[in-house]
């Protein structure tokens, strides 16, 4: 991967043109450790948390709201069993299917969003979300079963050497999407049906991306996440059918 591709994802993360976002939880009811959860999680985001009382409405209700539209709901649940109340060991060796991995509405619609997110010791939860969100991504590619995805895993062992994961990428090569993954060679993952890129540069080891071009009426998406310092990390993620073109072309080209 060049220099370039660097300066091309930089611009990609500079191009930011997300709304006003708020997050309201409704009605709490839940105890002081979720709480303090929800609120390291939703930190990082340049978006407010607020609280309402409204008897009109059910218990821990969560809201996204957009220039105080609301454009997306979650339980309180929801965000427990994807965030909440999990590590990122759940994702890499779990045993149960991508189909468990329901990422809440109001995290994935934080799109043209740009936020910093450290990852452990410096936050436990932080990085979680870049897991959660290249699930989600994965997922989609899986159940369109067509398109491109181009996934930068800075070591492919992690194809190797995580159960889960794995599970994941051996299920998408027996799928019609042309599945390329990109790592530094500290294992040899072997999945047939998958094309295999290997660097070796600071740039290779520095980029997250997840991108999945879909094919004419599927919605594409893409994650990309470029790490600043040491487990730091400055990303966003969009569904924008142009711009997920643009940086899959870039991967393409400058990988």
């Amino acid at each position: 991967m060049s220099a370039d591709a660097l300066a091309s994802f930089g611009q990609f993360l500079a191009n930011q043109t997300a709304p006003e976002r708020t997050i309201l939880v409704v009605n709490w009811d839940a105890p002081e450790q979720i709480e303090r959860l929800l609120e390291q999680t939703v930190d990082p985001l340049p978006v407010d948390l607020e609280r309402r009382v409204d008897p009109d409405r059910g218990e821990n209700l969560v809201y996204l709201l957009e220039d105080g539209e609301v454009v997306a709901t979650s339980t309180l649940e929801a965000l427990q069993q994807a965030v909440l109340l999990v590590n990122t060991d759940l994702y890499a060796t779990g045993l149960s299917g991508i189909e468990q991995y329901e990422a809440p509405a109001v995290l994935t619609e934080l799109d043209e969003m740009r936020f910093t997110l450290r990852g452990f010791p410096a936050s436990t939860r932080e990085k979680l979300l870049l897991v959660v969100m290249s699930r989600f991504i994965e997922k989609r590619a899986l159940e369109v079963g067509r398109g491109r995805l181009d996934v930068a895993f800075q070591e492919l062992s992690r194809v190797h050497d995580e159960y889960g994961t794995g599970q994941v990428y051996a299920r998408l090569a027996d799928t019609d999407v042309d599945v390329h993954v990109y790592g530094v060679p500290d294992a040899d993952p072997d999945l047939d049906g998958i094309t295999v890129h290997r660097g070796e540069t600071p740039a290779y080891r520095q980029s997250w991306v997840v991108v999945f071009r879909a094919p004419a009426h599927e919605e594409p998406a893409a994650l990309l996440a470029v790490e600043t310092g040491a487990n730091e990390w400055d990303a966003m993620w969009s569904y924008d059918r142009e711009r997920v073109r643009r940086l899959g072309a870039t991967i393409e080209s400058e990988f």
